[in-house]
């Protein structure tokens, strides 16, 4: 048996219905997986939710949940999302205090990693990026030497490339 831990990221469509998430977070718990991130966002089918999921465990572990949580009822479908056939997206908020003399570094920094400033005031900025977490990693290594006041990120969402991913 391989028991090297490794990170998956899967996508679970969930009927839209309330305490879906709850019996699905807590199926993960109760066999003592670590949810590493979490999203759940509407599909183009009403009657449906997407919940993506980020977490580790061994390959045998993995198999495992990934089977027990497909025998919910309220789950539709479930795939896994390789990141070679993937494309995983995050968001950051990033509020810096900053005065005039700071701001024109942090724009710079800013800019190289394509963000925006969608905010400012005489002594903040907040910052939207968008990108692969080790994209937000790096931004975030760069911004430390400033007054970070605040982070919000939303976790991995992710879709697969293929056209017709969600068929095999």
């Amino acid at each position: 048996m391989d028991k090297e831990i490794r990170k998956e990221v899967i996508s679970i469509l969930v009927d839209n219905q309330a305490n879906v998430l709850t019996r699905v977070s807590s199926l993960f718990g109760r066999r003592g997986f670590n949810i590493d991130s979490l999203t759940v966002s509407a599909t183009n089918d009403p009657k449906l939710s997407r919940i993506t999921v980020v977490f580790t465990g061994t390959e045998q572990g993995l198999h495992q949940i990934i089977t027990q949580t497909a025998k919910l009822e309220v789950v539709k479908k479930i795939f896994t999302l390789d990141k070679n056939d993937s494309i995983y997206r995050e968001l950051l908020l990033l509020k810096v205090k900053a005065d005039k003399t700071e701001r024109s570094a942090i724009k710079e920094i800013v800019e190289i990693y394509r963000g925006r400033i969608v905010d400012l005031s005489k002594n903040s900025l907040i910052i939207e990026l968008t990108g692969a977490s080790e994209k937000l990693d790096a931004f975030m290594d760069m911004m430390s030497c400033h007054d970070i006041a605040e982070v919000c990120r939303t976790g991995i969402t992710g879709i697969g490339r293929s056209a017709s991913w969600h068929e095999e």
